[in-house]
This record gives structure tokens, C-alpha cells and sequence, in this order.
């Protein structure tokens, strides 16, 4: 995950018990081997006639549902390798590995496992039932019903269930961000994003794999690889509509931009880089020209700097969990945020930068925060944390 949700993640005899189900082991082998891949030849078929567009010859390869879902995704490629199959009487469950491109906006497909449930006709051809997300896989976003595609200058914007109203909404959001954040961080990233919007917070669990209780409240977050191998797919944010809901003009376009920030930055981002860097520095841009205040943007750690309890650390990445404490993680992204302001308005903005440019660059997380506060800001972690603990007090306190 490039970046959290903002709160408003061989041996003969083993060849033969793999084969045994299938038609047992000698000379069951061409026969497992023929069903394999005249199955695989029905998933061919069925690919390219997503990408085709034709909808006669997707049916002639079994159920027709997906093809309705998944029409207006614009997809640059769309491939099936299967993996394993099990008879089960006349049928069969087959397991697959599923890669899609959508066009413009990802660099290498996206993979995902499915199960694909196939019977046969009376003449033995195979045809498609039913697929589905593979056990302990996310959905995809048609799994969840017609996806709506919305496009606008900066993103690719993609619903089920929402009117093209709220997805123009997003749109907008999303053209402000994406200028927003490349004045700030720079132009070397695609300056595009894919913003997916499920119907509800349990949609946007399923895309994500996880349970709904992990995300209520949080409007968004970004998916993708971390690291800068520059050939990971491209990020998709993944919004809350119900959370998105509750929030006002101003938190609807920080959220945004944060998430926005995390595409950005991915390459980037790699396990040296602390979350309390990450997601500060996502909010740090996401609050940019907004106006607000310290103690506005921070209520969380304002209200307990004033209770006299400072915090006498950095954020650690464990603070950052989606737990029943909110106070807690509110107070994690608040810590970050001012700790990213504070290098902003001592070091400068351009420093901001290269120190998280030089923490990410690190081949591991033991010395990178140091190392980078050294060569990018000539301080030392124990005076870095000093003056951070005394920038809360003169931000937040009285």
C-alpha cells in the first residue's frame, strides 16, 4: 500500500498427486493436459472479447454479467492464466491469474486471482458460469455491479451506484489536486490519477480485501506498490462515499489531495520511509493554501499540548493503525503534518522535498530519517525531535 487512508494498508510423485484429481496419474496426463488447455482457449476467447467490445462473442463463452459490469472501463489489455483445474462432475472450478491494463493511466497490468466455475455442454465444450474474486482476494471494482466511467482533465474516475453528478464532483476535486500537488512536489510522476467510488464503505472494503469495520470513517485511501521500480501499476484511490459525505468543501479537497500527494510520491516511498513522513508530508501538502490554522488542522494534539501532554516522539508507524482509538490515529497524522510544516518553514520548502526524497533512497529503515536529516537538513534525530517538541507548544499551546 503506497499510502494509508486519511481519517476524517519437484518430484514424479508430487506431479501425480497434483494430477490425480484431474484424471489420475500415467496416462491421465493428455487428457488433464487437453481439458487445460481447451479451457484456457475458452478464457482467450473471453478476453479478447472484452477488449473487442463484443459482447456476442463474450456470451458464446459462458455467462454474459461481467462484460455488462466492466463495458466502459477503458482497458488497454485483459489476459487470463490459468493455473489449476478441478473437475467437479460435468464442471469444473478453475483457479486463474487475471492481468488488465486500463489505458493511459497504468504502466503494467494489474493482477488478481480469480475462480472461475465452467460447465460443459452436451457436445463437451467448456463455457464460463461464474467468476469471481479467488478466496483472500479484493474485489474488483464491476464485481460490485455497471461501472460508470467518468474522465476529466487530470483523472480517470470510476463508480458503482453513483450518479454522474457525484462523480463530476470527484473529477473536480481531483483537477485541483493533481496541479496542486506537482507545484509542490514536482512534475516527475504521471500526474494522473484513477479514483475508484464504490457505493458504500462495505464496497470499499471489498475492493480493499479487508473488513468495513477497518475503514468507517476513513474517506479514502491510496493502493499501489511502494518503491521505485517505476513498473507497478498506477495507484488507485479508493473513496468512502459515506465518510466522504460528512466532510465539508474544504476536507473533501484536503482528503483528495493527500491521496493524490501518495501517487505522487510512490516511487519514492519505500520501507525507509516512516509513516509519520509519508502521511505528514501528504498533509502538509493537502492543507497548502487552505488557511487553516495549527490548532485547526490539529485539534486532536492542540487539546492535549494544552493539557501539558506533549508527545516525546515522533509518530511511530504503529500509532497509524485503524483502531478503535481515533484520538490516537488523529493525533499520529496531526504529528506528522506539523513535523513536515515545521521543516517547510525553517529548512524551506525545496528541503522538504529532498529530505523525503533522501529518507526514501535508503536501502533500509534503521538510519534513513538520520542519515537524511544529516546530508538534507545538517541536524541530528535527538535536536530534530527537540525542536519539534517545542514547535507543538508554540503552534498549539496558549
Amino acid at each position: 500500500m503506497a499510502g494509508r487512508g486519511r481519517a476524517w494498508r519437484s518430484g514424479a510423485v508430487g506431479l501425480c498427486l497434483v494430477l490425480l484429481p484431474l484424471a489420475g496419474c500415467g496416462g491421465g496426463q493428455s487428457s488433464t493436459g487437453a481439458a487445460m488447455a481447451q479451457v484456457q482457449q475458452v478464457l482467450d476467447r473471453r478476453a479478447a472479447a472484452v477488449l473487442g467490445h463484443d459482447e456476442k462473442a463474450y456470451a458464446e463463452t459462458g455467462t454474459r454479467s461481467p462484460y455488462a459490469n466492466l463495458r466502459a472501463v477503458p482497458l488497454a489489455d485483459w489476459s487470463y492464466r490459468l493455473t489449476a483445474l478441478h473437475p467437479d462432475g460435468a464442471g469444473a472450478t478453475a483457479d486463474a491469474r487475471l492481468s488488465y491494463r486500463i489505458q493511459g493511466y497504468d504502466k503494467a497490468p494489474v493482477t488478481t486471482d480469480r475462480t472461475v466455475t465452467l460447465s460443459r455442454t452436451a457436445d463437451g465444450r467448456w463455457y464460463v458460469t461464474y467468476d469471481k474474486p479467488a478466496k483472500k482476494s479484493a474485489q474488483q471494482l464491476w464485481d460490485q455491479g455497471k461501472v460508470t466511467a467518468l474522465k476529466s482533465a487530470h483523472a480517470l474516475v470510476l463508480g458503482v451506484g453513483q450518479s454522474g453528478a457525484v462523480l463530476r464532483g470527484y473529477a473536480r476535486l481531483a483537477d485541483t489536486a493533481v496541479p496542486q500537488v506537482s507545484k509542490a512536489w514536482g512534475t516527475d510522476w504521471t500526474r494522473r490519477v484513477v479514483l475508484l467510488v464504490p457505493g458504500s464503505l462495505n464496497g470499499m472494503a471489498g475492493l480493499l480485501g479487508a473488513p468495513a469495520s477497518n475503514y468507517r470513517g476513513i474517506a479514502a485511501v491510496t493502493t499501489g506498490e511502494a518503491g521505485g521500480s517505476g513498473q507497478a501499476p498506477a495507484d488507485r484511490v479508493i473513496l468512502n462515499p459515506e465518510a466522504y459525505a460528512g466532510l465539508g468543501s474544504v476536507g473533501r479537497q484536503v482528503v483528495l489531495t493527500h491521496e493524490t500527494t501518495h501517487v505522487a510520491t510512490r516511487a519514492h516511498t519505500t520501507a525507509a520511509t516512516p509513516l509519520w513522513l509519508s502521511e505528514g508530508y501528504a498533509d502538509w501538502i493537502g492543507y497548502l493554501d487552505t488557511g487553516r490554522t495549527p490548532t485547526e488542522a490539529a485539534p486532536e494534539l492542540a487539546r492535549a499540548v494544552e493539557a501539558g501532554d506533549v508527545p516525546e516522539d515522533l509518530p511511530a508507524d504503529k500509532d497509524f493503525g485503524f483502531t478503535d482509538d481515533p484520538t490516537k490515529l488523529a493525533q499520529a497524522y496531526e504529528g506528522g503534518w506539523l513535523a513536515c510544516r515545521m521543516i517547510a518553514g525553517h529548512w524551506g520548502e525545496e528541503k522538504l522535498g529532498a529530505f523525503y526524497r533522501a529518507v526514501g533512497a535508503h536501502k533500509e529503515r534503521a538510519g534513513a530519517v538520520e542519515d537524511a536529516l544529516k546530508t538534507e537538513l545538517g541536524t541530528t534525530l535527538p535536536d530534530f525531535t527537540a525542536r519539534w517538541r517545542d514547535y507543538l507548544t508554540a503552534q498549539l499551546g496558549d
